[in-house]
């Protein structure tokens, strides 16, 4: 492992904060430990971050496959590590109660390998057809893709609802796409691609093939390990975490810190830009982005920055 210096890291402790107002008995195990994952990654890392993010030349041209599993869950700083993980609270109490805990843990596990996959797909074909090789170049770390994948699922099992990007209304199955939109316009030089790559997994698991797989696939591990249990290994129903509220009445805006998933995306964003000056200096937002721009005093700055808010 390699040590992390240590900042402030006051985005750390704030994840934490937060999962101490949420109750961490209130918290769905595979939720839980996902985070806990994530953090203590952060502050152990595996490698540094340019030999755990993905990129075309580093994963592909040279099979390092490994960095499709490691790069989801490396983050280049704490307040990127932050909005990913209050993100994954949110979603992950609304899905993992949904979807069963096991089913929710095979999900994380294939969207997080998925992401990167289309990820590097998508940067082949950009560099073919822009007949640019500086696309292959570009390295991601960091959850944002899968965050985006399980977005598209959030939408799709409330389709009635309502999400509220930089404070437009917009139906939940489209939210993903005015997230997209609204992050690319507003800091250009973030990494469409990932997040895309994201809404393109989910998309393939509700409307693709992608599902059908997995279930496939987990009838057979089911199969074979229990030949005479008749319960099968699926993707319907509550079996997983119990809880004693149901779906409809289970306020979660709570759980982030008063905020909803719309007003979490708006303070990441404009926390980035406005606080962190990505407009003025070049500096990039959190999500899934390139570390090799990054420097650790760039990230002392932003720390301070935000301290003197």
């Amino acid at each position: 492992m390699y040590s992390r210096r240590r900042g402030g890291n006051l985005g750390l402790l704030l994840l934490l904060a937060q999962l101490f107002q949420v109750g961490f008995e209130n918290i769905p195990p595979v939720t839980l430990i996902t985070i806990a994952l994530n953090a203590f990654l952060f502050l152990s890392p595996m490698k540094p971050l340019l030999n755990v993010c993905i990129n075309v030349h580093e994963t592909w041209n040279r099979q390092d496959w490994k960095r499709l599993i490691y790069s989801p869950f490396h983050h280049a700083d704490d307040w990127h590590l932050y909005f990913n993980m209050a993100s994954m609270l949110y979603k992950g109490i609304h899905l993992e109660q949904r979807l069963s805990r096991i089913w929710f843990a095979y999900l994380l596990s294939v969207f997080s390998v998925m992401t990167g996959i289309v990820y590097l797909i998508l940067e082949v074909a950009l560099a073919e057809l822009m007949d640019d090789p500086n696309y292959k170049m570009q390295c991601a770390v960091g959850f944002s893709g899968v965050l985006f994948a399980l977005k598209v699922l959030n939408g799709y099992y409330n389709p009635g609802g309502v999400s509220y990007v930089m404070g437009i209304p917009v139906q939940q199955q489209y939210a993903c796409w005015a997230e997209l939109v609204a992050i690319h316009l507003i800091a250009p030089r973030s990494s469409f691609v990932g997040h895309l790559s994201g809404i393109i997994v989910g998309l393939l698991y509700i409307k693709g093939p992608l599902k059908d797989i997995m279930q496939a696939c987990a009838d057979i591990v089911s199969s074979s390990n229990y030949p005479r249990q008749q319960t099968r290994f699926s993707n319907r129903g509550n079996s997983g975490y119990s809880s004693s509220r149901n779906d409809a009445s289970y306020d979660t805006t709570g759980f982030t810190g008063g905020m909803t998933e719309e007003e979490q995306l708006d303070a990441a964003i404009w926390a980035s830009l406005n606080n962190h000056g990505a407009y003025g200096d070049g500096r990039r937002p959190y999500g899934f982005r390139d570390p090799e721009q990054l420097n650790e005093e760039e990230i002392r700055q932003r720390r301070i920055n935000r301290f003197a808010r």
